[in-house]
């Protein structure tokens, strides 16, 4: 008897249907024809014996063992991509894709100039970033590298933390000048302050700032978007907490000596990966530039 084994663009097919919710939205991402895309979520339910979606007034639905396949399938398409990403830059040679998987506020304020050197010193390299608050899986190939704010809990991961960062509070020169500039954390509990939203750990975070400073803050602006938070800063909306360096470019630092928290910064690639050159030298360049990034927030202590 023979073996019908599903086939992968079948499998992408499903992959596609299942996170866009509908055929027609499925065969746009992939470039085809929605019947073709029919077709082979059809021939993978075949080749599986059993069906994958059932029909619903917003779209497909999956059934449970859709969604149950989809982890195995999602996994085999990033492997997928990191066979490229490697064979983009075979032979030795500092080039091809690298793929950097980044926090939302790091990717946009922080790493963008970090890069420049990295680009010109290596024309050769194409860049992937990931802009996202949740960890990509790098034992899954998900992404090449990592920038974590916090110590990695996975083994056969290379990583080295870089530095701490220091966050403080910030404004912008124009509210300071309607509201005044506070001095002590009285003084601030008078004004708007910008903060999270619904997020558990930015909430904590908030929690655990009132109880050092003594303080409970009121929000005038609430938002889980960490680039917005700051853009509402610099929109003169009312005082906030930003990553030092960041925040010192063009905003005025508010109680200069408070210092809020601070963050650790961890590089992070699998071990496996650290054979690339190209890898290894976006690692090497990542963490001799996030050092000097650390170093910035610090008063007397030199960028290297």
């Amino acid at each position: 008897m023979s073996i019908i084994l599903p086939d992968w663009e079948d499998q992408r097919a499903f992959l596609a249907v299942l996170d866009t919710g509908s055929l027609s939205a499925a065969a746009r991402a992939l470039g085809l024809t929605q019947p073709t895309v029919r077709h082979r979520v059809e021939a993978l339910e075949r080749a599986i014996g059993q069906p994958l979606f059932s029909r619903g007034v917003n779209g497909l639905l999956p059934t449970d063992e859709a969604r149950e396949l989809a982890i195995h399938v999602r996994r085999m398409g990033f492997a997928s991509d990191a066979f490229y990403r490697a064979a983009s830059g075979a032979g030795g040679e500092i080039a091809g894709t690298v793929r950097i998987s980044v926090a939302e506020f790091v990717g946009i304020e922080v790493l963008p100039p970090l890069l420049l050197p990295l680009r010109e010193r290596h024309p050769g390299l194409d860049l992937e970033l990931v802009l996202s608050n949740h960890s990509a899986d790098l034992l899954s190939q998900e992404a090449d590298i990592a920038i974590r704010m916090h110590r990695p809990r996975q083994d056969a991961l290379v990583a080295k933390q870089v530095g701490r960062v220091p966050l403080g509070f910030f404004a912008a020169a124009s509210y300071l000048e309607r509201h005044g500039t506070p001095d002590t954390a009285a003084d601030l509990a008078a004004h708007a302050l910008i903060g999270s939203d619904r997020s558990p750990a930015d909430r904590s975070f908030t929690r655990d700032m009132e109880k050092r400073l003594g303080q409970t803050f009121r929000f005038g602006l609430r938002t889980d978007s960490h680039p917005t938070q700051l853009a509402s800063m610099r929109a003169g909306l009312g005082i906030g907490v930003a990553q030092v360096p960041v925040g010192e470019r063009d905003l005025v630092r508010v109680m200069p000596d408070v210092v809020v928290s601070e963050l650790d910064i961890w590089i992070v690639a699998h071990e496996d990966l650290r054979r690339s050159a190209r890898i290894d030298a976006v690692f090497r360049h990542l963490t001799k530039a996030l050092t000097g990034y650390c170093a910035e927030g610090v008063p007397g202590k030199p960028a290297s």
